[in-house]
């Protein structure tokens, strides 16, 4: 009873739905039971080995294999075609693959006489010229089976390949892979599952193919007569053993399609991957560094980078080797679009690029030499560690054992090599992410682009991994560019920081300059300062947001400037301070957060921009603050830096 009652009434399905949904799977299962009722199962034997049904089964399995061969030739590059690339009249072209599948079997066999027979569009040149006929031969059989099951392998292929995401693909060509290259050894094993998925159903829809080809090919018993045009002979004359010969074509359907609904088409809740390591599960130690390589004469080239881009982000780019370049800004300011124009991977904007001697902007991703990681590493999941650094090498046309010896090597100077024969999904975030470095290192770049590539681990680990990064990249003979919105992953890593806002440069110079006078108040407040833009008068700021603060050493009156003050040179108080502060405001608590061993507080006026204060702990209590306590603050006019834009 009580069971009963735990029942809620939405467990239950309406009776409206249900009722329509039971008769649906009825109308579906009769007519099997029909074939599996009405078999005579002591003759099944005897009507499966007649000489006819051998013969029609041996021509089917030849049949349908003919045609799966020709729908991956011929499917597997429309596929991808319609998946990977924008041309006019694409949903015209989609529409003719899906044709077949919604046409009458009979009308495609006759439309394939008019367009293969002796009288068809191309029947005659074909007889002509080659003495190709295909109606009345097993070739017209095969014709007409790809040509009502290749749309299965094309629909099916195309949707593994949408939902392939390109970035794959994108860093393979980073890493010297011609497009060629990267479909067989990294799109089609990724999408592999669709692929035979798709593959299986047309070699199913062939094997049972009647209407198009009885049209377009005839009923020649040992030519044309597949099994399924031998059961409507038998249906004439031998029900019982049409009934047979149904059930053996119903029997290979139903494995086909069981087969695909256990192991290849189910939701991706029911295929369980290895688990992978937790990404914060790195090794507490610090990570042991092996002695650096013998150098190599690959190792000791140098790459100067002149880079002039054009389009959505719009510098001009120089760099000396070995100089590592941290790239900052807001979300939307052309970071990612100025590393892909690098790589020529966008059409948002265009870098006339050179490297070293060579002008390479004219050529394709795969030869300017351009390696990329992204930000979560786009290791190839069907590939070892090991096999995923050899990548480029391979690429590059150098052999297998010198490329995994020295794929090798690089997974021991960044700390991994005993990991070189696990699979992405065995290898935590922080190892994936070095394993990624060495892949993209043992490629010889000339120019090494790192869009965020410690964003996604957690502070050990990117400790660790930022560690590891900045000792290999000292040795590096090219310019590297790392996006970043961390500002230690730009302070510690980096010679230069470029500052973009809108795709514009607003800054580039050392890290040090950056952090004493930033141009930005993005990057301001991305270090932790109060950064309030406005405009230059004789005592200091007219602030944007309204009111005024008093600075010492201002610019000239009129210029427009960027006031920069510290969290922890903001005083709060509770009363209206008397004194020397110059710059005093009223204002109210709004946020209060932990930062370290101090407490940030947020602090809005109307009278000023809000800013952000640090205080202890202990002052805080002091001064009892909370959300909604109205407080006053204080700066010092020597407290105020004010950088000229």
């Amino acid at each position: 009873m009580k069971r009963a009652d735990a029942r809620t009434a939405g467990t239950r399905p309406p009776l409206a739905l249900a009722l329509p949904a039971l008769l649906a799977v009825a109308f579906l299962t009769l007519p099997l039971l029909g074939i599996l009722v009405r078999t005579e199962w002591g003759a099944l034997a005897d009507h499966l080995r007649s000489p006819g049904t051998v013969e029609a089964l041996k021509l089917s399995l030849v049949v349908s294999f003919w045609a799966l061969g020709l729908s991956l030739l011929l499917g597997v590059p429309l596929a991808w075609l319609l998946a990977r690339v924008p041309f006019p009249g694409k949903a015209l072209v989609r529409s003719l693959v899906l044709l077949p599948m919604v046409l009458p079997p009979t009308v495609g066999g006759v439309a394939l006489l008019l367009a293969f027979g002796r009288r068809g569009l191309l029947g005659p040149w074909l007889e002509s010229t080659f003495g190709v006929v295909f109606p009345f031969h097993t070739s017209g059989a095969v014709i007409a089976a790809t040509f009502v099951a290749m749309p299965f392998l094309v629909i099916s292929l195309e949707g593994a390949l949408g939902g392939l995401r390109p970035r794959y693909e994108e860093t393979a060509a980073s890493l010297g892979a011609s497009p060629v290259r990267v479909f067989f050894t990294v799109t089609l094993p990724m999408v592999a599952p669709g692929l035979i998925a798709g593959a299986a159903l047309t070699w199913a829809r062939a094997l049972g193919e009647f209407g198009a080809t009885i049209t377009f090919a005839g009923n020649l018993p040992g030519t044309t007569q597949t099994l399924p045009l031998q059961v409507y002979l038998l249906l004439q004359d031998e029900p019982e053993a049409a009934t047979s010969v149904s059930l053996l074509l119903l029997a290979i359907a139903m494995g086909v399609l069981i087969a695909l609904r256990g192991r290849w088409t189910g939701t991706p809740s029911d295929r369980r991957p290895r688990p992978a390591p937790e990404a914060g599960r790195e090794e507490p130690a610090p990570i042991p560094q092996a002695p650096p390589a013998p150098a190599t004469p690959k190792d000791t080239e140098r790459w100067a980078l002149h880079a002039e881009v054009t389009g959505f982000t719009r510098l001009t780019l120089d760099a000396a080797p070995g100089t590592t370049i941290a790239v900052v800004g807001p979300n939307g300011a052309g970071k990612t679009t100025l590393l892909r124009a690098l790589l020529g991977l966008t059409p948002r904007a265009h870098a006339g690029l050179r490297l070293g001697d060579e002008d390479v902007t004219a050529l394709p991703p795969h030869r300017r030499h351009v390696a990329w990681v992204p930000q979560d590493g786009a290791l190839f999941p069907h590939m070892s560690a090991l096999a995923n650094t050899a990548y480029g090498l391979r690429a590059q046309g150098v052999g297998r054992a010198e490329a995994r010896r020295e794929a090798q090597t690089w997974l021991d100077r960044l700390g991994v090599g005993p990991l070189a024969h696990r699979r992405p999904t065995q290898l935590s975030g922080g190892q994936a992410q070095r394993v990624a470095l060495a892949r993209a290192l043992a490629a010889r770049p000339r120019l090494l682009v790192l869009d965020e590539p410690l964003a996604a681990l957690d502070q050990t680990t990117r400790a660790h991994v930022r560690h590891t990064l900045r000792t290999h990249l000292t040795g590096f003979g090219g310019v590297c560019l790392i996006v970043t919105h961390d500002p230690v992953e730009a302070v510690s890593l980096a010679d230069r920081v470029l500052v973009l806002d809108e795709g514009r440069a607003l800054q580039d110079a050392a890290p040090v300059e950056v952090t004493r006078h930033p141009r930005s108040p993005w990057v301001a407040r991305m270090l932790g300062r109060n950064a309030w833009p406005g405009t230059a008068t004789p005592e200091g700021l007219a602030l944007d947001g309204g009111g005024n603060l008093v600075a010492t050493d201002p610019p000239p009156p009129g210029t427009p400037a960027l006031a920069i003050v510290a969290p922890e040179a903001v005083s709060v108080h509770r009363e209206k301070p008397a004194g020397s502060p110059r710059n005093v405001w009223p204002g109210t608590v709004r946020e209060i957060t932990a930062s370290g061993s101090r407490l940030r507080i947020l602090i809005t006026s109307d009278r000023a921009p809000d800013l952000v204060a640090e205080i202890t702990p202990q002052s805080a209590t002091e001064l009892g603050l909370a959300d909604g306590v109205s407080v006053w603050t204080s700066v010092k006019a020597t407290e105020a830096t004010i950088v000229p834009l």
